[in-house]
């Protein structure tokens, strides 16, 4: 088969149609460049330029959500997670003073410029999606800590879902702002809200699946949403329904379902296939075998990527053998 451009081999996976080899990615935290705008985007960009990626998904720091709601967080020091300083809420009464906050101005503002920057460096050659949090994870991590959540959704159910109601219409502007800015789509993430290990059924169904559905129905004309399900034990098996044109999850990990698994359950693409830690613990060949594996998983409809950020100390040559593996097959 003729070789294919980068968006021609994504378009093609996405849509079932054949491809010249699978595409790949990686992403992950560089925690001590996320905090400048024009370092993220630098950042970004070298990795993409040094990997050839078929596709770039940016990886901002996560505590801009939160902080869009007012948290606040010490940046880090060194390859590690910041501290947080003071929440965004620390009483169930403040609930009701979470207001829809405006999605092209503060930190979420200066989001929407790195997608465009992105954009515009890599001359419109390679698919770029923004990352996105959904309305019940934002939520919870102005909370600071799952268990408050928890506990306020028990105590005051009525005023959380008031509250995610209220984060869903800045989600959908801010994905939407997105979009217009360049990007092909966005990287949608429950975060912990997904998996069994934190949630239940039941729970995330109240308070997460209506609000995600309105914020994918809202920009199901982008050209390639991917819905990131997170951690062990996911729920991936009850969210295949989502309008996305791609999942990516830990498929990797014993307690989830494998690539090939989900593939024969879903029409849509799907992403992974590279152990997210043993990208800091394998050697080179272990990485480029596991990429090679899951690039044969289907004829099309599969990435080759992490089944999540990657570490930050992930080595060049673990990074490297990911994209030979799907050159080798």
């Amino acid at each position: 088969m003729t070789e294919m451009t980068k968006r021609e081999r994504v378009r093609a996976a996405i849509s079932g149609d054949p491809v010249d080899r699978a595409p790949a990615s990686l992403w992950g935290h560089d925690f001590l460049r996320e905090w400048s705008n024009d370092e993220l985007v630098g950042a970004t960009c070298e990795q993409y330029e040094a990997y050839d990626w078929d596709f770039i998904k940016i990886n901002p720091r996560w505590t801009m959500f939160p902080e869009a709601w007012g948290a606040v967080y010490s940046p880090p020091q060194d390859q590690s997670n910041p501290t947080m300083i003071s929440p965004a809420l620390e009483e169930l009464d403040e609930l009701h003073e979470v207001v829809a906050v405006h999605a092209e101005r503060g930190v979420l503002g200066e989001h929407i410029e790195s997608t465009r920057l992105v954009v515009e460096r890599t001359r419109g050659e390679v698919d770029v999606v923004q990352t996105v949090f959904s309305p019940m994870a934002t939520v919870g991590l102005m909370f600071g800590h799952p268990r408050a959540f928890k506990q306020a959704a028990r105590e005051a159910p009525a005023a959380v879902h008031a509250a995610i109601a209220r984060v869903t219409e800045t989600i959908i502007n801010y994905s939407r702002a997105n979009i217009g800015a360049g990007a092909a789509g966005v990287f949608y993430a429950p975060l912990q809200w997904a998996s069994y290990a934190n949630s239940t059924a039941e729970f995330y169904r109240e308070f997460g699946r209506p609000y995600d559905l309105q914020v994918l129905d809202a920009i199901r004309d982008a050209e390639f949403n991917i819905l990131h399900v997170c951690h062990i034990n996911n729920m991936l098996a009850d969210v295949l329904d989502y309008p996305v044109h791609a999942f990516n999850w830990d498929d990797r990990h014993e307690t989830n379902a494998g690539l090939a698994d989900v593939w024969s359950q879903t029409d849509k693409a799907v992403m992974g296939g590279v152990s997210r830690s043993g990208l800091g613990e394998l050697d080179a060949e272990q990485v480029q075998a596991q990429a090679s594996e899951a690039a044969s998983v289907g004829n099309t409809r599969v990435f080759v990527t992490g089944g999540c950020s990657i570490p930050p100390h992930t080595s060049h040559e673990n990074r490297a053998a990911v994209a030979a593996g799907v050159r080798r097959n």
